[in-house]
């Protein structure tokens, strides 16, 4: 699978360590940035991830910042993104399979390299229950009536 995987300058280091775990799994990667820890709008790179899965570029992406709330709120504002921020795995698991979630987010100043990878390799493994979470998804991609 292709996995698309971007950070602002404070997710730069954690991106750097998931890269070649995400290989190790058996999975290409294409990095949409940040490519050094020099101050860079996490918007942009949210956006970037969020076009590369709704285009049909990558499968799914990881979307890291300090916190993953910013770089999570920019990608959702891409129509057809499902971005989940995620802090532990069943959270993680649990977005791919009710919330057919499509790019996880992850905070590098709220968990460790280790908890990131296990979140990762769960989030990558996981998938999309559909049935009755189909017509929720379903109801996600709608909007508010």
């Amino acid at each position: 699978m292709i996995i698309g995987i971007g950070s602002d300058h404070a997710g730069f280091l954690l991106k750097e360590e998931l890269k070649p775990f995400i290989e190790e799994l058996g999975h290409e990667v294409r990095d949409y940035g940040t490519f050094s820890t020099e101050s860079v709008d996490y918007p942009r790179i949210g956006f970037a991830l969020g076009k590369a899965v709704t285009g049909g570029e990558v499968k799914l992406a990881i979307a890291i910042c300090g916190t993953g709330i910013g770089i999570s709120i920019a990608a959702n504002k891409v129509a057809g993104v499902r971005a989940a921020l995620c802090s532990d795995t069943f959270s993680a698991h649990a977005s791919r399979e009710h919330n057919d979630a499509n790019i996880l987010a992850l905070g590098a100043r709220v968990i460790g390299v280790g908890l990131a990878k296990d979140i990762v390799e769960t989030f990558l493994a996981a998938e999309f229950l559909g049935e009755r979470h189909q017509r929720r998804v379903q109801m996600l991609e709608e909007g508010q009536d």
